[in-house]
């Protein structure tokens, strides 16, 4: 698996958790924050740098590559490239998720426009980013909707299966394969 824009490692105890046999890759264009992740989470994974543009493995190294709350932070004109170099290194049998913040749900563009994180941060729209996966040359893009309640309306969260194509959650992911 490989983890796009992995940050300082945060998805890194979620991976061995639940899926422990899986061979996680971090990548991310901050050696800074590679450096964290791995004194963090020292044996766990493979930390890779890499310039931002292109992934610095080979074609279909990976099953399954994803980017959480990534592509907001990216210039929206190298989307199609970098999911592009994200559709070679998963291969033909491959799936990469990108989950994103919701543009279109205001308590989501509040806290990103208050976030000191997300200061040049350019919300995309789920259409937008499935758009740019077709353009990129997946064949089979699916948008789901996530996170509908707040943390005092959790109760209600079993319910979120039955809204994932409202377009109002906090976020949605996009899962794209070429198949």
């Amino acid at each position: 698996m490989l983890d796009l824009g992995s940050g300082v490692g945060t998805s890194i105890p979620w991976v061995k958790r639940y899926l422990p046999n899986a061979q996680l890759t971090c990548a991310d264009v901050s050696e800074r924050s590679l450096e964290v992740a791995q004194s963090r989470f020292p044996d766990s994974s493979r930390f890779v740098h890499f310039d931002g543009h292109t992934l610095p493995f080979e074609q279909g190294e990976f099953n399954l590559a994803y980017a959480m709350c990534v592509f907001h932070h990216i210039d929206h004109a190298e989307h199609v490239h970098l999911l592009g170099e994200l559709k070679r290194v998963v291969g033909p049998r491959g799936t990469v998720v990108i989950f994103e913040h919701n543009p279109l749900n205001p308590l989501t563009v509040r806290a990103v426009n208050t976030c000191e994180f997300d200061v040049n941060a350019k919300l995309i729209t789920a259409r937008n980013m499935k758009r740019a996966c077709l353009d990129a040359g997946f064949s089979d893009v699916v948008v789901r909707f996530r996170i509908f309640f707040p943390h005092m309306l959790a109760k209600l969260r079993p319910l979120e299966k039955y809204l994932s194509h409202v377009p109002l959650g906090a976020q949605y992911a996009v899962y794209a394969s070429a198949a």
